[in-house]
């Protein structure tokens, strides 16, 4: 295999080039990577136009056996003319040179022999062999490079700046220019105006400070005449460190953030902008003896009804605090929920496992009238009274006079009540692990109850209807499950990122969703942004029990075991881009904490900025 000394790419050896015209590359270089032939894409168009404007044309050939165009040098030219006109290759070759006889008719001394050549020049050498073996395998291992590359850095040097090419630099992303001398300045001259030259005082403040910290390294000094100007003494030191600076300078750029810490806090507005909310305690409601668990307003604002463990319902005159009403019903009450509809005056109560529908009459004539006809039953609904697991009945001497006007028996003890906007729709929730019938709704001008649910998805904490789409929110342990009463599907699942949700209310606009959790946190939904809390909120030191935002302004409150109620401010806003904007802006305190619980509900006034909570000490607080 005879190799081109002259071009040591062609590693193909003596072999016909045909056989590589399909492929793209011609041979292996050292390393066994492929050589590729150079990309022609010249078609004849382009070769005449090459003919025309190349001066070398007529001179340049194509290499076979490396695929690339050569340009024969003068030499070469003349060595092919020279072959063409059958003449020898070398110019210097004398044909005509008298022939040298080697052979002569007389005997020599060291006659050429005629003994056969040896086997072994033409039986490849076995040792030569096992050598070449050695270095493949060698090479192999990687203990031998076939190609060293000759570190050249060491033993030379290079100006870093010698030929700066900004080009180049400019793609350098992390390029430093070498920082430039300052230029000389007044107190520099020989010969300084009057203000530059220093007092005693100063001059005694400059030799008292550290050099580094010396404004100017030397002292301004006043000559009449260039010529007296002596030498200056640290020349050689400065200029060592110039040097220094130029070739010890850190050369990378390095983005500083100088970032105020101020800065970095919301700039939220201040709560005196965020007025009107409540900030101090007006009136103290009391009459209870257990602890009050639940407490409603009315859709008018005139009434407050409230639930306590000690077996009564007590309705109250917000404005005097005085109780106007007081109905035993004979077990503690967990739920009070008042009717919104304001065309009628209807409260739901729950107890053990019974939902009392109460009729106070406070309210004129007109509004109780309906509220009457919304109860009288109309009678086609007593045929599958006993279908279903609940029982309607009416109610009928001392408890009439009350006020109890329908007893809606449940098969387990009744948790919470709470009414859709219309006022005709009633739910009412029984956790209970293992059992789907955790949630019913009542319809009372029908007086008919249905389960909406057939598989059991949790443990029910809390139910709420939507405020103006059929929408019904069920929240379980971990997390809050919208659905579509329409559809009579699920639209979508929060996840509280809590441990136990507590309480939970929806914002009027229906968009937002507030839950309370035992585990102190408070989570604010956007349902338009994410099924994860838009934010977390931590002001609570203990469980939170109960939350509600008020119906015209934006405001929401929290109730806690701590013996507080923190009022925040909630903006929602129209434009979807904007998020809603939250801030807390106070802390009511009034409440005592008794047997580690706190206040255990809150309620904003339908129309006034005012919150009404009632706690674990038996009392009912106004906020105004």
């Amino acid at each position: 295999v005879s190799v081109s000394l002259t071009d040591i790419r062609n590693t193909v050896g003596n072999v016909p080039m045909e056989w590589y015209r399909d492929f793209p590359h011609i041979g292996y270089n050292l390393d066994g990577k492929k050589i590729y032939k150079p990309i022609r894409n010249k078609d004849e168009l382009d070769d005449f136009l090459d003919k025309m404007d190349n001066p070398d044309y007529w001179r340049t050939v194509p290499d076979k056996q490396t695929g690339s165009d050569v340009v024969l040098s003068d030499e070469q030219v003349q060595l092919v003319n020279r072959l063409q006109r059958g003449q020898f290759g070398d110019a210097n070759f004398n044909e005509y040179e008298p022939q040298v006889e080697f052979f002569s008719r007389d005997v020599m001394l060291h006659p050429v022999t005629n003994r056969p050549a040896d086997k072994r020049s033409f039986i490849p050498s076995l040792i030569e062999k096992e050598k070449v073996s050695k270095l493949v395998h060698a090479i192999k291992m990687g203990w031998i490079k076939p190609r060293r590359v000759e570190d050249d850095s060491r033993g030379r040097y290079y100006d870093l700046w010698a030929n700066e090419d900004s080009s180049i630099l400019a793609r350098h992303k992390m390029h430093l220019p070498a920082p430039k001398i300052p230029l000389p300045g007044h107190q520099e001259s020989y010969n300084p105006p009057p203000e530059y030259l220093f007092t005693d005082e100063e001059r005694a403040l400059w030799e008292q400070q550290d050099p580094c910290d010396r404004k100017l390294p030397f002292v301004p000094r006043k000559f009449s005449s260039l010529r007296q100007v002596p030498a200056f003494s640290r020349f050689i030191h400065e200029r060592f460190e110039r040097c220094l600076d130029l070739y010890l300078c850190p050369r990378q750029r390095k983005m500083r953030v100088n970032v105020n810490p101020e800065d970095l806090i919301p700039k939220l507005p201040k709560p005196k902008d965020l007025q009107p909310f409540p900030t101090t305690q007006s009136l103290v409601y009391r009459g209870h003896s257990g602890l009050v668990r639940s407490i409603s307003v009315s859709p008018s604002g005139q009434w407050l009804a409230s639930g306590s463990d000690d077996g009564s319902v007590r309705f109250w005159e917000v404005c005097s605090s005085r109780c106007l009403k007081t109905v035993q019903v004979g077990g503690a009450v967990k739920s009070v929920a008042w009717n919104p509809n304001p065309s009628v005056c209807l409260l739901a109560v729950a107890l053990d496992s019974v939902v009392l529908i109460l009729s106070p009459s406070l309210a004129d004539r007109q509004v109780v009238l309906s509220s009457e006809r919304l109860l009288s039953a109309p009678q086609e609904a007593d045929a599958n009274e006993g279908a279903g697991p609940v029982t309607w009945s009416e109610t009928e001497g001392e408890e009439l006079n009350h006020g109890i006007r329908l007893k809606i028996q449940h098969p387990k003890a009744v948790q919470q009540v709470s009414w859709h906007a219309k006022g005709d729709y009633v739910a009412s929730v029984m956790p209970d692990h293992s059992s789907n019938l955790q949630v019913l709704i009542h319809q009372l001008s029908r007086r008919r109850s249905q389960n909406p649910f057939r598989k059991n998805k949790g443990l029910v904490q809390c139910v709420s209807f939507h405020p103006v789409r059929p929408y019904f929110f069920v929240g379980t342990q971990r997390s809050v499950r919208i659905y579509n009463l329409v559809k009579q599907e699920m639209t979508k699942k929060l996840q509280a990122n809590s441990k136990w949700i507590s309480s939970m209310a929806v914002h009027p606009g229906g968009d937002h969703v507030i839950c309370g959790s035992y585990d102190c946190r408070l989570s604010w939904f956007d349902l338009d942004l994410s099924t994860k809390p838009y934010k977390m909120l931590r002001h609570h030191k203990k469980a939170v029990r109960g939350v509600a935002y008020h119906r015209l302004y934006p405001l929401f409150a929290s109730a806690s075991d701590d013996g507080t109620v923190i009022v925040c401010h909630g903006t929602v806003y129209n434009d979807l881009l904007q998020n809603p904007l939250i801030v807390p802006v106070k802390v009511l305190r009034g409440h005592e904490i008794t047997h580690d619980l706190g206040v255990l509900d809150v309620t904003f006034h339908p129309t006034q900025p005012w919150v009404f909570s009632s706690g674990a000490d038996a009392t009912i607080r106004l906020f105004t």
